[in-house]
C-alpha cells in the first residue's frame, strides 16, 4: 500500500496549535519507510505556503523541518496528463483542484489519501482513496 499524505497531515509536525498523535505516526512511519509514501509536487507548495502563514518562522521550518522530509526518499509525483484526467473525475465529485490531485494519485498508485479534511474525504468516500484522520488511523495501516 502507498501512503498519499495530505499538507493537512505535514502542517500538524509543525504548528504546535495543529498537532495530533495521527500525523506524528505518520512522520514516524514515513521516516522510517518513505518507499511507502508518495506527495502530488503540489504538496510542497502548499505545505510552504501554509507554514509562512501560521508560523512567525516559516520560512526556517520548511528548510530546516520539511526539506529533510522530501529528500528522505518519499516518492514526489509530477503533474501528469493521466494524473490530471483522474483528478478531473473528482473534480466533478466536489472536490477542490488540489484535493482533486491527491485523491487522483492515490487511486493511480491503488493507494490511499491521509488527510485531516473531513469534507474531502467525505465527499468520495464511496470511491475508497480515502482515510480522514481525525479519529483513527486506517484500518489497514502497517
Amino acid at each position: 500500500m502507498i501512503w498519499v499524505v495530505d499538507a493537512s497531515v505535514a502542517v500538524r509536525w509543525f504548528i504546535e496549535q495543529e498537532s495530533h498523535s495521527h500525523a506524528d505516526i505518520i512522520l514516524d512511519r514515513l521516516l522510517s519507510n518513505p518507499e511507502k509514501f508518495a506527495v502530488p509536487e503540489l504538496f510542497c507548495f502548499e505545505v510552504y505556503a501554509v507554514l509562512n502563514r501560521l508560523h512567525p518562522l516559516g520560512n526556517e521550518v520548511f528548510i530546516n523541518g520539511m526539506i529533510p522530509v522530501l529528500q528522505c526518499g518519499l516518492l514526489r509525483y509530477p503533474m501528469t496528463e493521466k494524473l490530471a484526467d483522474g483528478a478531473s473525475a473528482f473534480i466533478k465529485r466536489g472536490l477542490t483542484g488540489y484535493d482533486a490531485c491527491y485523491a487522483a494519485l492515490a487511486k493511480e498508485l491503488n493507494g490511499k489519501w491521509l488527510t485531516f479534511d473531513h469534507r474531502a474525504h467525505r465527499l468520495i468516500q464511496g470511491v475508497k482513496v480515502s482515510h480522514c484522520l481525525t479519529q483513527s488511523l486506517p484500518a489497514d495501516w502497517p
